[in-house]
């Protein structure tokens, strides 16, 4: 139930960042983000790592041959293979 996950984060202390109806990302007051996403996702289970530019993620694409993709936030990222097989994604924030 996602209206429940995004009240329960609220209560401990996150607020939502973005609000669609089939995912929620929250963030603290020090930054630390969490992507709320419903078990049948199209996202598979990863951690994410913010880059500071497009160009580093850009570079970053490109030592691991994979695609950018834009998002309906405004970010964009592409996930890889982190160390022991975890999905990693790298992702882009662009300013206000």
């Amino acid at each position: 139930d996602l209206g429940a996950s995004v009240e329960g984060y609220k209560r401990l202390g996150f607020s939502v960042e973005t609000l669609f109806d089939d995912w929620a990302m929250m963030r603290d007051a020090n930054g630390f983000g969490i992507a709320l996403l419903p078990p049948e996702s199209k996202h598979p289970p990863h951690i994410a790592l913010r880059v500071e530019t497009m160009e580093e993620l850009e570079a970053a694409a490109e030592k691991e041959n994979r695609p950018i993709k834009p998002h309906r936030d405004g970010t964009s990222s592409f996930y890889t293979k982190g160390v022991d097989g975890n999905i990693v994604e790298l992702i882009y924030f662009p300013p206000n």
